[in-house]
């Protein structure tokens, strides 16, 4: 599966993650730990480190060459990463799904970065990766990220209580989803559809 660079917005570029990345990953972590707190599980030291990250990312890409993931950061032109978006649990058959996760740096929010990705990453996960579904979540008080999935499409299907552990506690989420297609699945996963 062969997906490409693009340029989403404010001179910022979605392109797929690589093991080249684990620094530049790590030092952005770093810096938005406090501003990503809120909204993730707690992470250990290492992950804040570039060890730690080549390790996600290899775990990452592992995923993304069985079928089950597809990674990417947001790069600024000088090389440095302010975001990242990812397909993950990718599910082929009568299901034809994925989860989405995504953040953008503290000192690059509202700027449509995660509305220029979160819409970039639907068209590729119907035309390259062949999806019938994305779903998403947040938790219930992170509006600014719902607001970001509704402009993108996606529609609220409920709220799951203790959905996620993050911050150190189990948090409810509303879930979202986006239907990209209504095709049968046997013919839009076809290889010569992607």
């Amino acid at each position: 599966m062969k997906i490409d660079s693009g340029e989403m917005a404010a001179g910022v570029t979605l392109r797929p993650l690589g093991v080249g990345d684990a620094g530049r990953l790590a030092e952005a972590y770093v810096v938005n730990r406090g501003h990503l707190a809120p909204w993730e599980p707690v992470r250990p030291d290492s992950f804040f480190t570039p060890d730690g990250q080549r390790e996600r990312i290899e775990g990452l890409l592992r995923q993304r060459d069985e079928g089950a993931a597809v990674p990417w950061v947001f790069e600024e032109a000088g090389g440095r990463i302010v975001g990242a978006i990812t397909l993950t649990g990718i599910t082929r058959g009568p299901f034809c799904s994925a989860h989405l996760g995504y953040w953008v740096a503290a000192d690059r929010q509202g700027r449509g970065l995660a509305s220029a990705a979160v819409s970039r990453v639907c068209g590729l996960a119907r035309d390259v990766v062949g999806l019938h579904r994305i779903e998403a979540s947040t938790r219930v008080e992170n509006t600014g990220s719902q607001r970001v999935l509704e402009k993108c499409g996606f529609e609220l299907i409920g709220t799951a209580a203790k959905y996620l552990h993050i911050n150190g506690r189990w948090r409810d989420s509303r879930l979202f989803q986006r239907i990209l297609h209504d095709e049968d699945p046997a013919l839009w996963s076809a290889p010569e559809r992607r």
